[in-house]
């Protein structure tokens, strides 16, 4: 069964979340927050599989609440999913950037939500699929200008490991890349297992981010 917290400011929405995940067989939500703040403290008291978090909130946001939570050593087990009414905007990277192993637009299909939940759960990481190549190219454009800390992926990786966040980075599954490269799918999802605490993330939404940043993998512009 995968725990949810919810935390949104909007009763309404909260209501509507939890009426919506509560119907999946597998799912519970254990808790429902009100604002940042309380977030945090229910996301220590339970300490839920998931926490799905609105991106704004007066007071402690959602990028404040998934930095929180993703630096926390009694945290580590919680995935931070980012809902949100917003588009493409800095609060999409920042939320990324802090941690979060997804990001979903509120009026995404219903399935598709509950769907980003269980796949936040396993630790695959979800980007609506509307923003994942704008998301892509503005850190490919925002890393020119951070400072490179990792300039090459075999100081952290192993051959294969590298090779197998480069296939991610293409998008590709579990089964796409274990075809790719004639593996089995548990070797590759061992792989991704070791390669995600070495690189520090979480997810492997969060390794592709990774990726970009450090330089590892480049993006042409489109024309």
């Amino acid at each position: 069964m995968i725990r949810v917290l919810i935390a949104d400011d909007q009763g309404l929405v909260r209501a509507g979340l939890a009426a919506l995940l509560s119907a999946a067989p597998d799912i519970e939500v254990v808790g429902t927050a009100a604002d940042g703040d309380e977030a945090l403290a229910m996301a220590r008291q339970l300490v839920p599989d998931v926490a799905c978090v609105d991106v704004r909130m007066p007071g402690r946001d959602g990028i404040s609440v998934t930095r929180e939570l993703f630096g926390s050593e009694a945290s580590q087990g919680i995935a931070v999913l980012i809902l949100t009414t917003f588009a493409i905007d800095d609060y999409v990277f920042g939320a990324l950037e802090a941690g979060a192993s997804g990001f979903m637009l509120k009026d995404s299909e219903p399935e598709d939500i509950v769907a980003a939940v269980r796949s936040v759960a396993a630790g695959n990481g979800t980007l609506d699929a509307s923003l994942t190549r704008t998301v892509i190219q503005e850190f490919s454009r925002r890393r020119r200008s951070r400072p490179v800390t990792v300039t090459n992926g075999s100081d952290l990786l192993s051959p294969r490991e590298l090779d197998i966040l480069l296939l991610l980075a293409q998008g590709m599954s579990n089964e796409d890349i274990a075809r790719h490269l004639v593996l089995e799918v548990s070797t590759v999802k061992s792989h991704v297992s070791r390669m995600l605490p070495k690189i520090g993330v979480r997810s492997r939404l969060q390794a592709v981010v990774w990726a970009y940043q450090h330089r590892i993998v480049e993006i042409e512009d489109e024309d």
